[in-house]
């Protein structure tokens, strides 16, 4: 339910309903309207491609002061998101800014996937490889997504 949230998150959570993201999926959850379960397509020429990985996202008590909370809950092979499935993100830490929105952060992981950067690891191992063998990388995070991301 809706009732006694903060007006921004309503709105916001209306236009992510009437105008998605493309290949982006964020649904409130009904006994908790600040906790969205995200789906999140692996983009074109990624070796995410193919993949459906499904976050969590959760907006604190806090926000829109602090950054949303977010994590894959798919097991993802990419060296700014580690074994738990917490990511790697600016936004998500010291350059958050209350003008950013639920669909920034979507956006900017979607981005993520297209674009990652071994220079600001999570995971050290998996950014070493991406540095230093990049194909054989690609085609670890490719694999992953074959086993783990699976469309439903």
């Amino acid at each position: 339910s809706m009732a006694g949230l903060p007006r921004r998150i309503i709105k916001e959570t209306q236009r992510l309903m009437a105008e998605p993201v493309e290949g982006i999926e964020a649904t409130p959850n009904e006994a908790n309207a600040r906790y969205f379960q995200v789906t999140v397509h692996g983009p074109n020429d990624s070796p995410y491609e193919g993949g459906v990985f499904r976050l969590e996202l959760f907006l604190p008590e806090e926000y829109p002061m602090n950054a949303p909370k977010v994590r894959f809950m798919t097991k993802i092979y990419h060296p700014n998101i580690d074994r738990l499935g917490r990511i790697c993100l600016d936004i998500l830490k010291d350059k958050w800014s209350p003008a950013l929105q639920i669909r920034t952060v979507l956006l900017s992981i979607q981005a993520l996937l297209s674009a990652p950067n071994p220079d600001d690891p999570l995971e050290n191992d998996i950014a070493e490889l991406w540095k230093n063998n990049e194909p054989e990388a690609i085609r670890n995070a490719r694999e992953w997504t074959r086993n783990y991301a699976k469309p439903t």
